[in-house]
């Protein structure tokens, strides 16, 4: 005869008594908040390195404009003494500067309005509509990130000459456009296509138009995607550079990074004016970017996980 099978809890009980407690590996708990644990030594000295490469040399081109070119002279890397404001006074009193911030602005918005505007139809098309030949339109858009603007720049000036438009904003705001769309397109249909269909049911069912839910549904369910193309276009157009150069070549229509390289030539052998002037010149991009840094980093994860 066998013997009878020993009692569950008595089984249990032999386990946990044969269980080592020393030894045992010990889980780590999560930190109150979800906070991260924190990195090692290493990483951090990296990052305050990399911080530091890239802050110096701001940092160098905005304090050289309170020095005198006698102090730069005498000590190019140290600090002024006395801080002179003048430098930043002249540049900001004087028109050049003005105007061709003035320029700029009206190229970055036009660009963004542009860019935003004809990429959300185009978006809302490609991410709503069921067609031939939607996958190689969406395809073709793609691959217009394969092509940067230094491959395009002669034949791009050929057709803006042959359209009148040399030594004028809207040769240069109609080329950032179409160079502006295929990342605002990229990054559009993934929250365009996110939106549930039950949603534009809904709205069909309601009485509203196909343009109705456009503006009524689309427009805000999709507004950080449309906030984040904005940032991106705005920016790129401010710090355009190559394209103004060939298009512009009359003064008065200079955009602030052509206004820079042509001030620098002017005024070359006044170094610290020219560095107020690099400096006054970025700082809009800068403040810009910072302040929209969080839209741009939530826009592009909205379109990742779309």
């Amino acid at each position: 005869m066998t013997a009878a099978p020993a009692p569950l809890t008595e089984r249990r009980g032999a386990r946990t008594a044969t269980r080592p407690t020393g030894d045992a590996p010990t889980r780590r708990r999560p930190r109150a908040g979800g906070a991260l644990p924190t990195g090692s030594p290493g990483v951090y000295l990296i990052a305050v390195v990399v911080i530091a490469v890239m802050l110096v040399p701001i940092g160098y081109i905005i304090i050289g404009g309170f020095r005198t070119n006698a102090q730069i002279t005498v000590d190019p890397s140290g600090f002024p003494s006395p801080w002179d404001a003048g430098n930043y006074i002249d540049v900001l009193t004087g028109g050049i500067f003005w105007r061709q911030v003035g320029n700029s602005l009206i190229a970055a918005v036009a660009t963004t309005a542009g860019a935003v505007g004809l990429g959300l139809m185009a978006s809302y098309v490609l991410a709503r509509y069921r067609f031939a030949g939607r996958g190689v339109l969406y395809a073709l858009f793609a691959a217009g990130l394969m092509f940067p603007l230094t491959v395009a720049i002669t034949p791009l000036y050929i057709v803006v000459r042959n359209l009148g438009l040399m030594n004028s904003l809207g040769g240069v705001i109609l080329p950032q456009i179409a160079f502006a769309l295929p990342t605002t397109i990229i990054i559009l249909v993934p929250f365009l296509r996110a939106i549930p269909d039950e949603i534009q049911e809904a709205a069909f069912i309601d009485g509203c138009s196909r343009i109705g839910f456009f503006w009524r549904m689309v427009l805000p369910l999709s507004l950080p995607g449309v906030i984040t193309t904005g940032i991106l276009a705005f920016i790129g157009s401010w710090n355009s550079y190559l394209l103004p150069l060939f298009i512009l070549n009359n003064e008065a229509a200079f955009t602030l990074p052509l206004g820079v390289q042509s001030f620098a030539s002017q005024y070359s052998v006044d170094t610290a004016k020219v560095l107020a002037f690099t400096s006054l010149s970025m700082l809009p991009a800068l403040v810009f970017f910072s302040l929209f840094e969080r839209r741009i980093v939530g826009g592009l994860t909205g379109a990742v996980k779309g």
